[in-house]
């Protein structure tokens, strides 16, 4: 065998020699590794590290070995930071929405529907639909296109384009649109009832206000676009290095960056301070992710950059939002090669322990790929304000019909005072001031009909309140400040306060029906942590009794300084006591075996930190993935020490031997094959492929011819793991012969550089290397939950909620969490679906519907929370998109929990669709990774978990934070405040307006229907701006109905935004009837007292004002729950301002009216009638208001009540009465 392996690795160095791109092995032995010793290599953890001296190695290409996806990964490759391997989740991290899917429906449940995302990389890449880049020669690339400047732009508007633009957006809310109509309609001197300037202030106003926030926006990214684009870069210039400004930088341009320095571009590696041409960069700007990723520079183009030459074609794809795929092909010196993202360092990213790195722009400016990716999450609107505009519908037809009224009127009125139009003063028909009578103004009474509709929608306009859009924005503005204040929602673990980054949804969070949660990193911690293990068919899981002194951790001499991994790891003494003692050599293979798999099927990136003790250092290691951390600092506990990593070979100390082996091919994760493997040249010269993955995908490659015994007891610890709910993981590998891994080495070169399809060539040669492995073990790892989450869970399911959990990993271990995290319980009836066949299925839901029906008696109360359903992906491949939907969600729907295993991040988003589509019920998905974006935008509410997993979600989410129990005062507390404050406010701003428009419509039917006014024409326009919008906007920010300690202890309370206790038609039409009594009464109460007076009309119109502006604010007192100093000081000061102001215009004599409060005011009457206008306005609200809480209390009501006793002893009766 090993001479066969000899005549292998001659083919490979041959093969090697003649460029291709893989990396050459170098097969040492024992005596290879001691001259020089390898500890010399690793000394120096930095940027740097020096290449082994060997003879052998001074003369062959693995001295600068080439790396083009050498590790087997592809176009497919997503760039190491987007692996996120979660071990036997077999989640895929290609996140579907980068991808550009057209026109065409998704499909959520099609096997098809992720291969979509790689549609892509499978298109032949022609001179038409490719980018061209000439190495160092800008002039030639841009020759043909010219291609976007490096120049950013964020900001939306400039001087120019600001005005037109803003208003532009502004208008497309209708509302702004009608109140521009009226405003233009004043300006008709036929229709003319207001003054030109006082019509368009309210509007003016809005505008205003916006466009000044919109502009300190703009300003804001202005000043950020100006700062980077000013920063400065090293860029090759006439064969030096000059600084050259960021938005001057072409693509085509060869740049250098430095250590801790950011990428100003996306550029193809080309050489690094490292020999081998390894990078390391961190993409906390582009994705959050703080651990760092590799990349890596061609063999080719590393030799030429050291020899001086820069030049090459890079053709590459068209510019696109896939951070995670780059599909090129790079011709030099008369040979095409392949690359992938691994080759390719993006705008954003930091260099980090590399001295230098150059690189080549492919993409610049706009084009990068952050760029394309830096618009934010898809605006949503809440359901009340979806909800309001029918509301606002039915004020417009209520509108139409005052205004249709005043019209018929006044045409009957003219029809019958024809004959006395001539001379009636106030109407004046005929004009004689020029001697002959003539009509003034005057165009029959058709005519004038129409034109008093007109004039009517005029002066009614504000029946439709302008200042509500304002009033919900400012407010919202309010309410996200305080969530954010909220100390109940800041995580010190990771010092992340809560984000509101969508304002618009604030009050959808108080009507949440369905949750939808991801379960590692959200549910759990993503802290990952090697349990136990099971090895040749041992069980080898003491570990978790182990003593805390053995937790020291395995040590390794390097030089004078001892190395020692940063986290200690909890080992099994007897399976220590085993490795020390090697006992068994048959055994003892596969127990190396099985550690060496651990160390090297990785990404892992090794460095070492310094401690207070300078003969001490901590190895740190560095990886994307928690399970690999996992694992690799488990494998180093037990003594398999990973100690180097460059693109050709690793080092790992093996139990004190330092041993060196080469990494001839690596083939990553991915969603399809479920696995990982790794290709290692043995100190022994074996060749081995070694292979992790999920259990599913492994059984299948296991060779089933041998080791019968171990395989069945392997799986019968990874059911035993599993239901403790721990993540697992099979081990397997394989020795390669010669002439397979000819055939693997030939079949991996002509995919790489494939230019169709390649991602699938590739992950066909991977699946042919991982065939026929001999099974090594398995292991466990614990994923804890976070703190918090059984007891928030069970809040949420006291509070009406729904919660679902859609998972990627195996179904023991979802149910295990299930159980832990309180989702599951022990009363519960488990359905479980598992099914391979649309047949299968369909019979499976007409079971399970019949077994619901029996338990629930065929309806969804009470019984079914003890109904859980249990399904897994495979089944929902078929049930999804299919006339299967339908069914699972009746079956659903009669279930408390629902437990999906084995999904992908497609069939996330299926299920959270297959809700959305069905129910009116508001849904609300939460997820930590970027598996879970397109199931977090296509809910209704979309939380985002600042976890392990970079902030992809985050970026995408509604909402952001730090732990999953933070729902509970997210939408216990805040969640209800907003409903409730919301609800109110926009009920409120219809009364408020309605009650002032009807005031105008009682005198307009006591005046002849002439539309003449009483109320000044500006205390007209002010009243919803400034007399009553402070007080409503004040309350809904500040007001609470229940304190936080009662919503919390009370979860049921929640269900008033359930059962939409806060707006309804119900109120809405009550508030209407409330409103027209109160208009009755303020009109008639002065319209009596001072008949036959010789009191003006525009002192009655003060008087009417301001007991509008009152009885509003007296009105909004009543219902104010929690009283503070800025709610005292909006409501008085209102009222206080408003006297005010009247008295300032009837102050000025170029107004009209003038001096009228005055003559009013200075009567006994004037003050009695504002109090008789309170009390007989208010009073029936008040009586309704306390029968109604007395006789039927809603919960809250109970709850209010309880708070203001403070009797502890009556909190158990309170709990039975709302249940």
């Amino acid at each position: 065998m090993h001479s066969a392996a000899v005549e292998a690795f001659d083919l490979w160095i041959t093969a090697s020699r003649q460029h291709l791109s893989i990396p050459s092995p170098t097969i040492l032995n024992t005596r290879d590794l001691d001259t020089p010793p390898v500890s010399s290599e690793i000394e120096k953890p930095n940027s740097t590290y020096p290449t082994m001296n060997s003879g052998m190695d001074s003369k062959s290409p693995l001295e600068n070995p080439s790396n083009t996806e050498f590790a087997g990964s592809t176009s497919s490759r997503p760039s190491i930071s987007s692996l996120q391997y979660k071990a036997s989740a077999g989640n895929s991290i290609k996140e579907v929405a980068f991808g550009d899917s057209g026109s065409r429906p998704v499909r959520y449940g099609s096997r098809g529907a992720e291969s979509e995302a790689l549609s892509t990389s499978q298109k032949e890449i022609n001179e038409e639909d490719a980018r061209l880049v000439y190495i160092n020669d800008p002039g030639k690339t841009n020759e043909r296109y010219e291609f976007a400047g490096n120049s950013v732009r964020t900001s939306k508007y400039s001087i120019v384009t600001f005005l037109p633009k803003n208003l532009f957006e502004q208008f497309h809310r209708v509302a702004y649109i009608y109140f521009l109509v009226i405003a233009v309609l004043n300006q008709l001197p036929q229709l003319a009832v207001f003054g030109r300037g006082a019509s368009i202030l309210p509007l003016a106003f809005v505008l205003l206000v916006t466009a000044i926030k919109d502009a300190y926006e703009d300003y804001r990214r202005h000043r950020s676009d100006k700062i980077e684009n000013n920063r400065l870069a090293f860029v090759l210039v006439n064969g030096q290095f000059e600084q050259k400004k960021w938005k001057h930088i072409q693509v085509g341009e060869v740049i250098k960056i430095h250590a801790n320095e950011t990428m100003p571009c996306d550029m193809v590696l080309l050489s690094t301070s490292d020999p081998t041409g390894v990078a390391y960069v961190q993409t906390t700007n582009l994705d959050g992710e703080s651990n760092l990723k590799t990349r890596y520079a061609k063999q080719e183009t590393l030799l030429k950059i050291n020899e001086g030459k820069f030049s090459g074609l890079i053709k590459c794809e068209k510019p696109n939002r896939n951070v995670y795929g780059f599909l090129a092909n790079l011709e030099i010196d008369g040979k095409l090669l392949s690359l992938g993202p691994s080759n390719i360092i993006l705008r954003g990213c930091e260099l980090k322990n590399t001295a230098w790195a150059l690189g080549v722009v492919v993409y610049a400016g706009r084009e990068t790929k952050a760029m394309l990716n830096s618009s934010g999450a898809p605006s949503k609107r809440s359901w009340l304000e979806t909800r309001m505009n029918y509301e606002i519908i039915t004020l417009s037809f209520f509108l139409a019909a005052l205004c249709t009224v005043v019209s018929v009127c006044a045409a009957v009125w003219l029809r019958r005072h024809r004959d006395e139009l001539d001379y009636i003063v106030f109407f004046g028909k005929q004009e004689y001031s020029t001697g002959a009578a003539k009509d003034y103004n005057y165009y029959g009474w058709g005519a004038e009909m129409f034109l008093t509709f007109l004039m009517a929608v005029i002066v009614f306009q504000i029946m439709i309140p302008i200042s509500l859009y304002i009033s919900m924005e400012l407010v919202r503005v309010g309410q996200a400040y305080f969530m954010i204040r909220d100390t109940q929602m800041y995580d010190e673990a990771s010092d992340s306060r809560f984000q509101c980054r969508s304002l618009n949804i604030n009050e959808d969070l108080g009507q949440i029906k369905y949750v939808f949660s991801d379960k590692t990193g959200t549910l759990t911690e993503n802290k990952m942590e090697f349990r136990c293990a099971s090895i040749w068919g041992v069980d080898f899981s003491g570990g978790n009794g182990a003593s805390q002194n053995q937790q020291n951790g395995y040590s390794v001499q390097v030089d004078e300084n001892i190395w020692r991994p940063k986290m200690s790891v909890k080992v099994d003494p007897e399976l220590l006591r085993f490795l020390r003692m090697r006992k068994d050599a048959k055994e003892d293979n596969h127990v190396h075996d099985f550690f060496l798999a651990l160390a090297a099927c990785n990404t892992i990136v090794p460095l070492v930190v310094d401690t207070s003790d300078p003969h001490v250092k901590l190895v740190d290691y560095q990886g994307e993935s928690p399970d690999e951390q996992a694992l690799v600092y488990a494998a180093a506990a037990y003594g398999f020490m990973l100690m180097k990593r460059t693109t050709g070979y690793i080092v790992i100390d093996v139990q004190g031997d330092k041993q060196r082996f080469n990494v001839l091919g690596l083939h990553e994760f991915d969603s399809d094959r479920k696995r990982m493997s790794v290709i290692l040249g043995c100190p022994d010269k074996t060749v081995k492929v070694f292979v992790k993955g999920a259990d599913t995908s492994m059984f299948s490659v296991i060779d089933r011819s041998l080791n019968m015994d171990v395989r069945h007891t392997t799986e019968v610890h990874l059911r035993s793991y599993s239901s403790l709910g721990l993540r697992t993981l099979v081990i397997g590998m394989r020795e390669l012969s010669a002439t397979e891994f000819e055939q693997w080495h030939s079949s991996f070169k002509a995919a790489s550089t494939s230019l169709i399809g390649r991602a699938a060539l590739l992950r066909e040669v991977a699946g042919n290397v991982e065939n026929r492995l001999c099974i090594l073990g398995a292991t466990g790892i614990e994923d804890k939950l976070q703190q918090g989450v059984p007891e928030a869970i069970e809040s949420l399911r006291m509070a009406g909620i729904k919660v679902w959990v859609l998972t990627g990993d195996k179904q023991e271990t979802a149910i295990s969490i299930g159980y832990s995290s309180r989702l599951l319980t022990d009363q519960m009836t488990q359905i479980q679906i598992n099914s391979n066949s649309t047949e299968s299925c369909r019979r499976r839901l007409d079971d399970a519907m019949a077994m619901s029906d029996n338990n629930t008696g065929g309806t969804s109360g009470a019984g079914s929370a003890l109904i859980a359903l249990i399904i897994d992906g495979t089944s929902l491949v078929y049930i999804l998109d299919s006339e299967l939907e339908e069914k699972l969600f009746q079956l659903a729907s009669r279930c408390s929990v629902v437990l999906c295993c084995r999904v992908a991040p497609l069939q996330k988003a299926g299920i959270v669709a297959l809700v959305k589509k069905r129910t009116a019920d508001m849904t609300l998905a939460i997820g930590d990774g970027a598996n879970d974006v397109s199931m977090i935008q296509m809910a209704a509410v979309g939380v985002g978990i600042s976890g392990q997993e970079g902030r992809q979600a985050v970026m995408a989410s509604d909402f952001a934070m730090g732990q999953f129990r933070f729902l509970v005062p997210l939408l216990l507390v805040h969640g209800h405040w907003n409903y409730q404050r919301m609800g109110y406010m926009i009920l409120y701003n219809f009364y408020r307006n309605a009650v002032f428009v009807l005031i105008l419509f009682w005198y307009v039917l006591f005046t002849c229907f002439t539309l003449t006014t009483a109320i000044t024409e500006w205390s007209s326009m002010l009243y919803s701006v400034i007399y009553t919008s402070v007080p409503t906007i004040v309350v809904g920010i500040l007001d609470k109905d229940l304190s936080r300690n009662t919503l919390q202890r009370w979860p049921q309370l929640y269900g008033a935004g359930h059962r939409q206790e806060c707006y309804n038609n119900r109120l809405f039409w009550l508030t209407m009837i409330d409103t027209l009594w109160q208009s009755i009464a303020a009109f008639f109460v002065p319209l009596y007292a001072y008949w036959g007076s010789t009191i003006d009309g525009s002192s009655l119109g003060d008087l009417w004002t301001l007991a509008a502006v009152i009885l509003v604010n007296l009105h909004l007192a009543m219902d104010v729950i929690r009283w503070n100093w800025i709610s005292h000081a909006a409501i008085w000061g209102s009222i206080i301002v408003s006297f005010v102001c009247v008295v300032i215009i009837d102050a000025l004599p170029i107004l009209p009216g003038y001096w009228a409060i005055f003559h009013i005011g200075k009567t006994r009457l004037f003050w009695l009638c504002l109090l008789v206008i309170v009390v007989s306005a208010l009073i029936p609200r008040f009586v309704i208001k306390v029968l109604y809480q007395y006789y039927r209390p809603c919960d809250v009501q109970i709850a209010r009540e309880t708070e203001k006793l403070g009797n502890q002893g009556e909190l158990g009766a309170v709990e039975i009465e709302m249940n």
